[in-house]
């Protein structure tokens, strides 16, 4: 067993020592997409339109939030002094607003969402096409996204950034 062990420590260091001045000749790069979805000029562009695009439904949802709350100080300021029927009608109102509240948020995070994942798959390709373009032409065997370490001269993040901004 022991000479099995030795044996495969010796084949994994030969393979290593064999594949060292394969990989002397191979140029890797680094993009970091969370960076470049975060920063680049397009995705900063794509946040302002999704703002634009859902800003009158936020401030209903808002409006109407506000309305739940008058609602509710009200009936907890008068409540007491209150007919029976006052309360129970103002209770009900209270419950049918809160039940539109949420129903009317959960269709906005619904769209929201959708629309956001629209624009990303958006970025995202053309930002694909910008890392193929810049690996084609500087020759890179190899781009990665997710790494334990990267030297910053591998990371070419701000390339991609400029070639996103520039489209």
């Amino acid at each position: 067993m022991m000479k099995f062990k030795q044996l495969a420590v010796s084949l994994i260091l030969a393979s290593a020592f064999a594949a060292g001045p394969l990989l002397a000749d191979t140029k890797i790069g680094f993009v970091n997409t969370e960076r470049l979805l975060r920063e680049a000029p397009l995705s900063i562009a794509a946040q302002k339109k999704l703002e634009r695009e859902f800003s009158g439904r936020d401030q209903e949802l808002q409006k109407m939030a506000k309305q739940a709350r008058d609602l509710q100080a009200q009936l907890d300021k008068d409540g007491v002094t209150m007919s029976d029927s006052d309360r129970k009608s103002k209770e009900r109102d209270l419950n049918n607003l809160n039940v539109e509240l949420q129903r009317k948020g959960r269709e906005f995070r619904e769209d929201l969402n959708l629309r956001r994942n629209e624009e990303l798959s958006q970025i995202q390709e053309r930002a694909r096409k910008a890392i193929q373009d810049i690996a084609k032409a500087e020759k890179f065997d190899l781009i990665v996204e997710q790494a334990v370490y990267v030297d910053p001269k591998s990371d070419i993040t701000d390339r991609v950034m400029k070639a996103l901004g520039g489209k």
